[in-house]
């Protein structure tokens, strides 16, 4: 009896052994899972922030051309007002003349077309 009952615990022990092991076996698969999530995770976050640093200096190449374009336009526009302004000044003593002189210097005569009654 006594060498079944060493088999049995020799069997228990065998058997409470194997639980450890497998439940080591899960605890290492939990930690690796979660390593693995974790290097995803800031592989991920590295690669964003490479993409989004490559879109920022696409977006400033594009921008700034833009921004160019834009202070182009600008100066244009300035230099278009002040060519008209200075225009204005110029021609207005003499279109304000020639507008008064035909006002008024009338000279009263009969048309053409008109007919007196005979």
């Amino acid at each position: 009896m006594t060498s079944q009952s060493q088999g049995i615990q020799q069997l228990l022990q065998a058997e409470k052994r194997a639980k450890d092991k497998l439940e080591e076996a899960k605890k290492r698969k939990g930690k690796r899972l979660k390593q693995a999530k974790e290097e995803a995770t800031a592989e991920i976050d590295h690669y964003r922030l490479q993409r989004e640093k490559e879109f920022r200096n696409k977006q400033t190449n594009v921008m700034g051309s833009q921004g160019n374009l834009s202070a182009k336009i600008e100066e244009q526009t300035t230099e278009t007002i002040r060519n008209l302004t200075s225009s204005y000044h110029k021609n207005m003593e003499s279109t304000m003349k020639k507008l008064l002189s035909m006002i008024c210097d009338i000279n009263p005569e009969v048309h053409p077309n008109f007919r007196q009654a005979v």
